[in-house]
């Protein structure tokens, strides 16, 4: 029904994606990098704009029972999670829903644990606010990552206030099975650590099933804040919306507070009619999207399977995001970045960004047309032959 092999044309329209690509070394670069899509966004999301739009008034405005309902209506069908209206709190996004979160339940000089590599606001948000980064490496089995249980724990002490999740994970693409995040609660139960768990791609499964944390027992729901948001699902990130859901009462009125300190609880007139639009008329067109990506994602995975053995990739399970281990090309950092932009004509995000250690991967972005990948994979050989002179 839907057609994703057609995109509209980004260039000149403001894009972050294609109008500053050159930050990597030129205007001509393919751009692969930053995490939104290609794609035009579902039919339904269009109309709905254009309807709000033409009231021609963008006064101030409240989210009514059709917002809320619509999130519940979403969770419960897409991911057997219940919620009340109440437990939702209206955020413009995820990042300063982990900044509030840390400011809310953590005193500087607190530990906050995270599995890295992982998302770089993780790191910036905890840094920001006086509190140590307290990093447990995932296991990494030929890139398909797990938890270290041992390490994970060992790492608790008596100033360990919060335990920072990314699932599904960005940027390894794994989707955690429901008996790693049990183990995972039971230690958090354990060592009483509020759980943080962002989980902005848990739409966005191409293999296994995503499970929402706080619905694990009765202990995760009263000691997890969920993130969520409709923004990387429907390729929404300009539109500035998320929903952190909250199920302690307690909990949810001290982070209410710190987003009452800071003025942040507005939302924008379009976010409601966009997000009733995507949550009640979108699932079709998700479910299409989904079944593209994942022949993105095996079309990369069998190209540099057959051509390309100095990197390494695993099928990701969700997100659109392929995480490349480019070590065996025996560069890092800033030089790797450059590599992949002079010889290989692509931009893609430096794996620094997810940690240091991870300087020698790259992140890929296949929410784009097929014919891209497969222009973005030839690229990529074209320049790795240069090293093979």
């Amino acid at each position: 029904m839907y057609n994703f092999d057609v995109v509209p044309n980004r260039k000149g329209t403001n894009s972050i994606k294609w109008d500053r690509v050159s930050q990597f070394g030129g205007d001509h670069l393919l751009p692969m990098w930053i995490a939104d899509m290609d794609f035009a966004v579902a039919p339904a999301i269009v109309e709905a704009l254009h309807k709000k739009a033409d009231q021609a008034v963008f006064g101030y405005t409240f989210l009514s029972d059709d917002y809320y309902n619509a999130v519940i209506h979403w969770m419960k069908t897409r991911h057997n999670f219940d919620v009340a209206k109440e437990e939702i709190v209206y955020i413009p996004g995820v990042v300063p829903a982990l900044d509030f979160a840390v400011q809310a339940f953590c005193q500087p000089g607190d530990d906050v644990l995270v599995e890295v590599p992982v998302y770089g606001p993780f790191y910036s948000m905890i840094k920001k606010n006086g509190c140590n980064i307290i990093e447990t490496p995932l296991k990494n089995d030929n890139e398909y990552y797990t938890f270290d249980f041992e390490d994970l724990e060992r790492k608790i002490t008596d100033k360990t206030k919060i335990f920072m999740l990314c699932s599904p994970h960005n940027p390894s693409g794994r989707v955690w099975k429901r008996e790693e995040l049990e183990q995972l609660a039971a230690i958090c139960e354990k060592h009483n650590l509020l759980v943080v768990s962002d989980e902005i791609h848990n739409d966005l499964i191409v293999e296994g099933e995503h499970i929402v944390f706080a619905t694990l027992n009765e202990w995760t729901a009263a000691h997890t804040i969920t993130c969520t948001a409709p923004t990387k699902t429907f390729n929404l990130a300009s539109v500035l919306v998320s929903n952190i859901i909250i199920k302690d009462e307690e909990l949810r009125k001290q982070f209410k507070d710190r987003m009452a300190a800071a003025h942040t609880s507005s939302a924008s007139c379009f976010v409601e009619p966009i997000l009733v639009a995507a949550y009640n008329e979108g699932a079709a067109w998700l479910d299409e999207l989904m079944v593209y990506v994942k022949g993105n994602r095996d079309y990369l995975c069998d190209f540099i399977a057959k051509n390309i053995p100095e990197i390494t990739v695993q099928p990701m399970e969700g997100t659109y995001l392929a995480w490349l281990n480019c070590e065996k090309l025996g560069m890092h950092g800033d030089e790797l970045k450059a590599f992949i932009a002079q010889k290989c004509g692509l931009a893609m995000n430096n794996g620094s960004f997810f940690g240091e250690k991870w300087d020698g991967y790259c992140r890929m972005n296949l929410a784009c047309t097929r014919e891209t990948v497969k222009k973005g994979c030839e690229l990529l050989l074209e320049g790795i032959k240069t090293l093979r002179k």
